[in-house]
């Protein structure tokens, strides 16, 4: 035989097959990897999605394997109040949100989109960093773990008919989320799908969004007027469940909070450009904007007052605007 010029060799890998505890492949267990099941709003294929699909990318191989994302999109999983509900009841891990559920997992934190306020990303940054610790401690405090801050853009004033100062408002039907008090000046509380139509049947006259909101929910082909400047910045993030988060060990948290981070300053950054090229969209198709720097003095005024009524509404304390307010102008 062709092998009998061998006999050691053969005789040595026939035991090793046989060999009770000498296996020919290793049999060494590997962990399997903890999936982290996140869900968003976003529409697949949008900029949001496609940076959470790559976030999702790197945090695998940074943990060599050991967690991954798995993604739902498109609101797939329901709205902003669905998604904290589920992650609650264990149907979810993690979920970027806006303002409307963060105020689900920690009411005082609307205090960051308080009327008039924090106006620009530079003041919303410089608050959120200063009083870091206590914006922790009240996610915390509601079960959660922040992962990053992500925003929506900038918050304008939107109305089918004209106006020039907040007077001019006060009679007419506004939209308000379901769970956002800081919206208490407009009486219709619908989710985001029912603003389009309530426009379109007139029960609607009002709504507070961002540019990109008005262009991607096509709000704005039932609007005619926008202030020019913005009274807020829609503030959002990704957040998961403590319990979810302490399954991990200390190094993979680290990991997971640094690629959470990175992934964030990239939609920052794509936001921030969307936002400003939405809002030229609309005026190129014919939204007027109106020049609230001509009454400057009552727009400030109302948003002095809507700030101190949520105050005594029990939304978040005295203390905490001053705080707040503190932390923005220093």
């Amino acid at each position: 035989m062709q092998h009998s010029k061998y006999p050691l060799i053969l005789a040595l890998a026939l035991a090793a097959l046989i060999v009770p505890g000498r296996p020919a492949v290793s049999q060494v267990p590997t962990e399997p990897a903890t999936t982290i099941r996140i869900a968003s709003l976003a529409p697949p294929g949008s900029s949001f999605v496609k940076v959470l699909k790559a976030w999702s990318r790197t945090l695998e191989k940074e943990t060599e394997g050991r967690v991954e994302l798995r993604v739902f999109s498109g609101g797939s999983e329901g709205s902003d109040r669905d998604l904290v509900k589920r992650i609650k009841a264990g149907k979810l891990d993690a979920a970027g949100v806006a303002t409307t559920g963060l105020s689900m997992v920690a009411p005082e934190l609307q205090v960051l989109t308080a009327p008039g306020l924090l106006i620009d990303d530079a003041q919303l940054d410089r608050a959120r960093e200063k009083l870091d610790a206590k914006l922790q401690k009240l996610i915390e405090d509601g079960g959660f773990k922040l992962l990053a801050w992500g925003d929506g853009g900038k918050n304008r004033v939107f109305s089918s008919t004209e106006f020039a100062t907040p007077s001019d408002l006060a009679a007419k039907p506004g939209w308000a989320g379901k769970d956002n008090a800081v919206g208490l000046a407009y009486p219709v509380r619908v989710g985001a799908s029912g603003v389009f139509p309530g426009l379109k049947e007139g029960k609607l006259e009002v709504v507070p969004a961002s540019a990109m909101a008005a262009v991607a929910f096509q709000w704005y082909t039932k609007l005619k007027y926008v202030t020019s400047s913005n009274f807020n910045i829609i503030v959002g993030g990704s957040i998961i469940s403590k319990k979810k988060f302490n399954e991990l060990s200390k190094a993979d948290q680290k990991t997971l909070l640094d690629t959470a981070a990175r992934a964030a300053s990239k939609l920052d950054q794509i936001v921030a450009r969307d936002d400003a090229r939405a809002y030229q969209t609309l005026l190129g198709r014919g939204i007027t904007e109106v020049d609230t720097s001509a009454n400057k003095a009552a727009w400030d005024a109302a948003s002095k007052k809507a700030r101190e009524q949520l105050v005594q509404r029990g939304v978040y304390s005295k203390s905490l605007l001053k705080a707040v307010e503190a932390a923005a102008t220093n």
